[in-house]
């Protein structure tokens, strides 16, 4: 990449800034490479993804719909249905997934030119939906690689008039997210493909729709009728229609003498079979000519993907090819291709492919003729093109950009200026993305922009703020009679969080963006690091009385829908703040260096991997709490001595959390043996009475309000125990007994 000011470019936008990216280029100019390298190299959380089955094997990655969970039908902005009437928002992700959509810092999306404009913003709505909202794409960045002079979106007549409202075209640019979003194009310029410079001039001017007559005439001298060159040249035809070319590889096959052998892929696991690598079941005879659709994984570079190559001797035993142009024939071993997805390592908290399924087949299919097509992204010496029929924009490029050589190229059928099909809608993109190439003074600017953006996050407690006040809603409507003490507590909490952490951090925010924009060297700069350092130690020091009043509470409910959103309100309030204070820890302890601080917030945002002792013990066994319920278990009747026949008054708030939890659980398994309603065991307001007032007796167990005879003979004794035993364990018992 040193050599390549271009992909130098591309690496540093991707390493240095948040900026999203269009990674374009004509074909062979190293825009496969630069993703292999990337994922191999980058520091950054990445997925790869590509609208088809066989783009995505071909990038190492999984199909946008799948990773996604996306129907195939429109997307259509604004509304809460899709083409087909059934709802498109029904994600069931699992926690890995979620996981990984949290924990990504890069989004990579290879072979974009197929990719529509709605399933871009498909793709926005479930980031934002499980990320930020605020934000298009939730925040992630993207890496969109491809070349819209390729092949383009499939879009039906029916689905067009659906979505023409919403877009000008049905192009991945005329999604609604990015058109919201800023981002830069780098054009890769250098074609490490071909090395024939005046060809290389003619397929540019087919690419950037400037073929004239002239040109369609020095190309259609290549036109050659009838033409049957010796087989052993290896020229492969490449078609317009998939039926012309299995009528060609079927009629090829039944000329050749002798006797045809078929193998069947071994499929194992999940490998759908849109992403068939090559044929299920493969027809050979001697003599066949083929393509091999692998590069040799042998290590000794025997084939690679697109050569194309001779069945030399065939047998229910096996293979021996070779590849056009040698006289070394070899015995073909199988190869295998993985459907895979993409999962947490649980020792690494890495994000790695679990392989779902495996395709395991000879590397190769017939190739006297493939479609153009399927020919994307490969090579050839020698081809036959007929690309007269050409219906879509870009085909007959990529035809012709798939041969080395002009010399290599033959055209079954001469080309008129209908088979050049360019969109205007592409070109007029394309010249406004030429405009768009960053230069040296606006990268500097995306990447302090990217600096501070990361700085924000860390100290923005909105967010947090909202998670907080969300919950205190939610126990002041429906639970205020029975915790009052614990709602007083948090609706004082939210007071003073308000003043002293979101009020001061809008103020810190101008502090540090001044240092950051007066700073020559902001990464490096002492006294913006001594006081990004001081920052971080205030604000963990101002989340401590929320971590205690959080870490003590538990609510509980018999009703489910209010026992629903409290979990999840709660779950939200734990999460963000847990990462919260993780991330303040961290800068406190390393300062604030962006690689080290992206590294540190993806493996912090899965849920997984967080400390235990940081979440904080939900249990309280402090020494005046015990004296103040002893006190209270007496005047409530905790001795058999002090037996009333009237109903106690239960104190609202849980005074022992331990006890309460094991009520808890003991209901539910008995509820779950019986098939039943939870609160048809014991209710939850009977729960509360007898975690607040230890219950020796069952004189003292009936006075519990809620909680019945029937309750008592069938549950009394168990229930008894579960108290005295609570009561031994905490040293309650033995101080009541001693006084």
């Amino acid at each position: 990449m040193e050599q390549n000011p271009e992909l130098s470019l591309a690496w540093q936008f991707i390493e240095n800034t948040g900026t999203h990216l269009f990674l374009t280029g004509k074909a062979g100019t190293g825009k496969t490479t630069f993703l292999r390298k990337l994922k191999a190299e980058s520091p950054k959380r990445m997925v790869v993804l590509a609208p088809t089955g066989i783009a995505a094997i071909n990038a190492g990655g999984v199909t946008i719909h799948s990773f996604f969970q996306l129907p195939f039908a429109p997307y259509v902005p604004d509304t809460s249905f899709s083409a087909d009437g059934k709802a498109q928002y029904r994600f069931r992700f699992g926690k890995d997934k979620l996981n990984i959509m949290r924990s990504i810092d890069l989004l990579v999306i290879d072979e974009i030119s197929m990719v529509r404009a709605d399933l871009l913003d498909a793709i926005d709505d479930v980031l934002r939906r499980f990320r930020d909202r605020s934000k298009p794409f939730g925040g992630v960045q993207l890496l969109m690689i491809g070349d819209l002079q390729q092949l383009s979106p499939v879009i039906k007549d029916e689905e067009w008039q659906m979505l023409n409202r919403y877009y000008d075209t049905p192009y991945f640019f005329s999604s609604r997210a990015l058109r919201q979003s800023e981002y830069c194009t780098i054009e890769l310029k250098t074609v490490y493909r071909q090395s024939d410079t005046h060809f290389l001039d003619m397929l540019n001017r087919i690419r950037e729709n400037r073929c004239d007559q002239t040109l369609l005439e020095e190309l259609n001298r290549r036109y050659i009728p009838n033409f049957n060159p010796p087989k052993e040249e290896g020229y492969i035809q490449l078609t317009t229609h998939n039926y012309q070319a299995q009528r060609i590889n079927e009629y090829e096959l039944a000329q050749l003498p002798g006797r045809s052998f078929t193998f069947r892929a071994q499929i194992e696991g999940k490998f759908p079979e849109y992403s068939y690598p090559t044929d299920e079941v493969l027809e050979l005879k001697r003599g066949a000519q083929i393509m091999f659709v692998k590069n040799d994984s042998s290590g000794e570079h025997r084939y690679y993907n697109g050569m194309i190559g001779e069945v030399v001797n065939v047998s229910a035993l096996g293979i021996e090819v070779r590849s056009k142009g040698s006289d070394e024939a070899f015995m073909l071993q199988e190869e295998e291709w993985t459907n895979a997805k993409y999962v947490l390592d649980e020792e690494t908290k890495e994000i790695t492919e679990d392989i779902e399924g495996v395709f395991k087949q000879f590397p190769l299919k017939l190739a006297w003729a493939i479609t153009i097509h399927k020919s994307q992204g490969l090579t050839f010496e020698r081809a036959i093109i007929d690309a007269s029929a050409s219906f879509a924009h870009g085909q007959t490029y990529v035809a012709l950009s798939r041969c080395k050589t002009l010399e290599g190229m033959v055209l079954s059928a001469p080309l008129s200026a209908r088979a050049v099909i360019s969109d205007s809608a592409v070109d007029a993109f394309t010249e406004d993305a030429r405009r768009n190439e960053p230069d040296e003074t606006r990268y500097r600017r995306l990447q302090q922009s990217y600096f501070l953006e990361l700085l924000s996050g860390l100290f923005d407690f909105v967010p947090l703020e909202q998670a907080l006040k969300r919950f205190v809603r939610l126990l002041d409507e429906h639970l205020y009679k029975l915790y009052p003490k614990l709602l007083a507590e948090y609706k004082s909490e939210t007071d003073r969080f308000h003043e002293k952490v979101t009020k001061v951090a809008q103020k810190f925010s101008l502090q540090y963006t001044r240092l950051v924009d007066a700073a020559e060297d902001y990464a490096t700069d002492k006294g913006l690091q001594e006081r990004i350092h001081l920052g971080a130690e205030y604000f963990k020091e101002q989340l401590a009385p929320l971590d205690a009043i959080r870490s003590n509470t538990i609510v509980e409910t018999d009703n489910k829908e209010l026992k629903k959103q409290l979990k999840t309100a709660n779950e939200e309030l734990d999460d963000i703040f847990l990462l919260k204070v993780d991330l303040l820890e961290f800068v406190v302890s390393n300062n604030f260096h962006v690689g080290e601080y992206l590294k540190q917030k993806a493996i912090l945002s899965i849920d997984d991997i967080v400390p235990t002792k940081n979440r904080g013990d939900k249990r309280s066994d402090n020494s005046s709490g015990k004296r103040r319920r002893k006190e209270e278990v007496e005047e409530s009747g905790g001795r058999s001595s002090r037996k009333k026949a009237v109903a106690a008054e239960v104190p609202s708030d849980i005074l022992h959390p331990e006890l309460y939890k094991r009520l808890v659980a003991w209901r539910n398994a008995e509820a779950s043996q019986l098939g039943l309603p939870v609160y048809t065991v014991i209710q939850q307001k009977a729960i509360l009475g007898i975690t607040n007032l230890l219950p020796e007796d069952k004189a003292a167990l009936l006075r519990i309000p809620y909680f019945g005879k029937k309750g008592a003979e069938k549950y009394g004794d168990e229930l008894l125990e579960m108290v005295r035993k609570y009561m031994i364990e905490s040293g309650i018992k033995e101080t009541l007994f001693n006084d």
